[in-house]
């Protein structure tokens, strides 16, 4: 009766620990080559292998701790360049038309006002329909700027927004009536400056949520 060694390269896999062993064939009950842990053609998966291969018969990846390796998270909002510029654009283009027809308007009605002479004299607004309007252009486009900076730099980007821009709002609409020498310049800058801010605090937020690739 000869001995045969039970690590020799002939002796017959224990089915217990076979599946197990580099190079196992659970078809053939083979070993394929040296250091190849698939026998040298890819095999199915073990039952409960919790790193199956991927759907084209390759190995898949695994790092030195055992887990796939994970992509790297981006960083900053993931934002469609052309879809965000178009709408704080066309934002802006909303603003400074609505500016410049309050604006407009106002100074229309103040002009009846004074040829009738019932009510006294009045005056305008402090400034041109056309300076209104610039600026309401402006103003968004500087919004859309903010809204974008927040994204990349606060935890919780539309509360800071909305709480900037209301404020600003706020001081934009006080501030006239209070300084103005006449009340009626004020009240009527006041309006114009609310209709300016308005757009930017509502508009711009929604357009930027819708802009941001999911």
């Amino acid at each position: 009766m000869s001995y045969q060694d039970p690590r020799g390269p002939h002796r017959d896999p224990d089915p217990r620990t076979a599946r197990y062993e580099p190079g196992y064939n659970p078809d053939s009950r083979a070993y394929g080559q040296q250091g190849d842990p698939y026998g040298g053609a890819y095999q199915a998966p073990y039952p409960g292998d919790p790193y199956p291969a991927d759907t084209r018969g390759a190995a898949p990846y695994r790092a030195a701790d055992g887990y796939a390796e994970k992509p790297l998270a981006h960083r900053g909002p993931q934002v469609n360049p052309a879809t965000f510029a178009g709408g704080v654009v066309m934002t802006g283009v909303v603003t400074g038309l609505a500016a410049w027809l309050v604006a407009w308007i106002i100074s229309a009605f103040v002009e009846k006002v004074n040829e009738s002479g019932k009510f006294g004299v009045w005056n305008p607004v402090a400034n041109s329909e056309i300076w209104f309007g610039v600026v309401g252009f402006l103003c968004a486009l500087a919004a859309g700027a903010l809204w974008y900076v927040l994204q990349l730099i606060t935890p919780a980007p539309n509360q800071f927004y909305r709480w900037i821009v209301a404020l600003l709002l706020i001081a934009a609409v006080v501030i006239p009536i209070l300084t103005y020498r006449q009340v009626s310049v004020g009240i009527e800058t006041a309006i114009v400056h609310l209709v300016i801010g308005l757009p930017s605090l509502t508009i711009i937020p929604a357009m930027g949520n819708k802009s941001l690739q999911r």
